[in-house]
């Protein structure tokens, strides 16, 4: 078995996948050069997922590619030229939240069934909508991102397996792992925030 996964698994496959962990270990971090790890990896997995048939989680790994742009501009800058913040989502960010997931579904949904020769149209656009909202509330900072990031990951897993791409489905299983310590160090950081901003002036 692990020979057959061995053979299966390219020289891209394992540069990109180690991108992806130093990515991942940064941002549950709140360091703000994951970016940088994540650009380098993007680029690898779009090559792989374009060759898998994953139609949606190659484009989702576009919209990586250009939030990461975004997010690490986001995260240095914020809106007041400062470093943005970790918070909880608002209930409008919420609902675009959730509006993502459904309007991204419907459209990859659609496009890969009735455009494309993709086999699985209904998971490969599932796992991908609920990344897409993951990615645009990890850009803003908001804790929430982990949760809707892990539906995916917990879509995507089997998904990868049945696509012979072993490599990344045990990269998901990690990824899956380290979003609970990701929402955890968030949570202390924003408890963090707030002790700052409430203790008295000395």
């Amino acid at each position: 078995m692990m020979q057959e996964i061995l053979s299966k698994t390219t020289w891209i496959e394992w540069l990109g996948v180690s991108f992806a962990v130093g990515q991942v270990l940064l941002a549950q971090k709140n360091n703000i050069h994951n970016y940088l790890f994540g650009i380098a990896g993007v680029l690898l997995a779009m090559y792989v997922k374009f060759h898998a048939k994953l139609y949606a989680e190659f484009s989702l790994d576009f919209y990586y590619l250009i939030m990461s742009i975004y997010g690490w501009l986001f995260w240095k800058f914020g809106k007041q030229k400062a470093e943005a913040p970790v918070s909880f989502t608002t209930r409008t960010e919420l609902v675009k939240a959730a509006l993502i997931v459904v309007f991204t579904f419907c459209f990859f949904f659609l496009a890969l069934h009735h455009f494309t020769d993709s086999d699985v149209p209904f998971w490969d656009a599932i796992a991908t909508s609920f990344a897409w909202a993951g990615m645009w509330l990890m850009a803003k900072r908001k804790i929430e991102n982990w949760i809707f990031l892990n539906i995916s990951n917990f879509i995507a897993i089997p998904l990868l397996i049945h696509k012979d791409l072993y490599l990344y489905s045990g990269l998901t299983i990690f990824l899956f792992i380290v979003a609970f310590f990701g929402y955890r160090n968030w949570y202390q950081l924003i408890q963090q925030q707030k002790n700052t901003v409430y203790e008295p002036s000395k």
